[in-house]
């Protein structure tokens, strides 16, 4: 039998206030446990909650950036239920009426290794706050939980169920992440708990229109688990059918270390968390003037900027949406490629994709925390330009201006002076090494000439490390060839 996977996400995105949604208590990460959890958070007897309006912001923000509608009148209702973490008894969320409605997202994704635009209808996003934490370690026999993230201010982002493959989820999630990191609404810090996904997952025979069981996977804050997640849980129940069983909807967890998912609890409906209006909170009112204040406070988003590098700076698609991966990357490709003579910009968005990258990658850091800003960056490239040094020798520069973080638009000219890098382009100077590489190697000139054109490689190399790899390579190829060739 064939299989059709169906997926929903459900994405709880960390706002980026400075303090908690319902009272001010700070929302740092790393803080010693319980340091941070108010009488608010905590609910204690006499204390009423105050909605964070940059919270309220955020979500506008990110319901603008979707297309979504955003809800003139919104309430906040109480979701109960027990857990240690929980020390209200009941989470602060929004149900019948969130602020955020509806909206789409859509993203790249490879089908049969072609990319293909695939678009997700979302349901919904709405504020809530988040529960304290359990902790499991380095208690004997006991477990300890910490209440700082209790208040946390976070929009639920909930997708229709269009996702059909592990694949799919993951670049919906990716694409999610960079959107919320480029509006500015949430840092996107997956192991600090920032971005942590929910995927309810089921499977129905193909051609089938009613949706199979679903099962839901908790607390994904990796892309790699998402999948293994999600891949796992497709087969355990196409498995589990196969041979005579039923799915039933049930809360599971992720085991990375098995690599398999395992029974948290039974999946509760709505009617089982007796939503009911707070009625600690009034009802949220978002004016059309305030839509209008956050919507023109916007930052260019990521498809309209991908659009307008293409037309500006004559890029490719590709190129394009490799230097906007995220805003911080786009502006330094633009400082870069502004600050470089008109036709420049391929050469830019190249050392962005390949040596700066890569240098990111290795060091496990963000564009912004790079060593080399664009400006040193753009004087490096001019040099490369003005015929200085070569563009190997280039590399070994950016490097060098990589590892010891030299400061100083200029670094890069004090660092080629320093090291006396200047390319050779005297030509009486690389015709000189030449004819004394050509004279050293009788044979291989007798072969070359003899029809071995492959061996021009070979004086190309012998010349190049003569001149410490400072010769000019144009020059270079046009003297060396004339001169294997039998000129004077």
């Amino acid at each position: 039998m064939n299989w059709e996977v169906v997926i929903g996400l459900e994405t709880h995105t960390q706002l980026s206030t400075a303090s908690k949604i319902f009272s001010g208590a700070p929302t740092r990460f790393g803080a010693a446990p319980n340091t941070q959890a108010s009488a608010v958070d905590l609910a204690l007897p006499g204390t009423l909650p105050v909605l964070n309006r940059g919270a309220v912001e955020r979500a506008i923000r990110f319901g603008l950036a979707v297309g979504a509608r955003i809800a003139p009148v919104s309430v906040f209702a109480r979701k109960n239920y027990f857990y240690p973490d929980l020390p209200k008894g009941y989470q602060i969320s929004q149900f019948e009426t969130p602020v955020v409605q509806g909206g789409t997202l859509s993203f790249v994704v490879l089908d049969e290794g072609e990319s293909v635009i695939k678009t997700v209808r979302l349901t919904r996003a709405h504020l809530e706050e988040d529960a304290g934490k359990s902790l499991h370690e380095d208690f004997t026999g006991q477990s300890g939980i910490d209440l700082n993230r209790a208040g946390t201010p976070l929009l639920e982002i909930v997708t229709e169920p269009d996702l059909r493959s592990a694949a799919e989820a993951v670049a919906y999630a990716k694409t999610l992440h960079s959107l919320v990191v480029w509006l500015d609404i949430c840092d996107g810090n997956m192991e600090e708990g920032s971005f942590r996904c929910d995927a309810n997952v089921s499977v129905r025979p193909l051609g089938q229109s009613e949706l199979g069981t679903r099962c839901e996977i908790k607390n994904l804050n990796s892309f790699r688990y998402l999948q293994q997640a999600i891949e796992y849980e497709v087969q355990r129940q196409i498995e589990l059918i196969q041979e005579g069983g039923c799915v039933i909807q049930e809360t599971r967890l992720y085991d990375p270390d098995r690599a398999e998912t395992r029974p948290m609890r039974s999946k509760e409906d709505a009617h089982d968390y007796r939503y009911f209006p707070d009625p600690d909170l009034p009802p949220l009112v978002v004016s059309a003037a305030w839509i209008e204040q956050v919507n023109s406070s916007m930052p260019e988003l990521p498809n309209a900027m991908r659009q307008r590098v293409m037309r500006d700076y004559g890029l490719s698609e590709y190129d394009a949406q490799g230097v906007t991966n995220s805003r911080a990357l786009a502006s330094y490709f633009e400082t870069l490629a502004r600050g470089l003579p008109a036709g420049q910009a391929k050469l830019a968005a190249n050392w962005i994709m390949g040596d700066v990258s890569s240098q990111l990658r290795r060091d496990e850091i963000e564009i912004e925390a790079a060593p080399v800003s664009a400006t040193q960056l753009g004087g490096l490239i001019a040099r490369i330009l003005d015929g200085t040094i070569s563009g190997k020798i280039a590399k070994d520069v950016f490097h060098s201006l990589w590892q010891r973080r030299l400061p100083g638009d200029d670094a890069a000219d004090r660092l080629i002076e320093e090291q006396g890098l200047k390319q050779i382009s005297d030509s009486r100077e690389i015709e000189r090494i030449i004819e004394e590489t050509v004279a050293a190697h009788p044979m291989q000139l007798a072969e070359y000439r003899a029809g071995k054109e492959r061996l021009f490689g070979f004086f190309v190399g012998l010349t190049m490390k003569a001149t410490q790899g400072k010769a000019n390579p144009k020059q270079l190829n046009e003297l060396l060839r004339k001169k294997l060739q039998g000129g004077s």
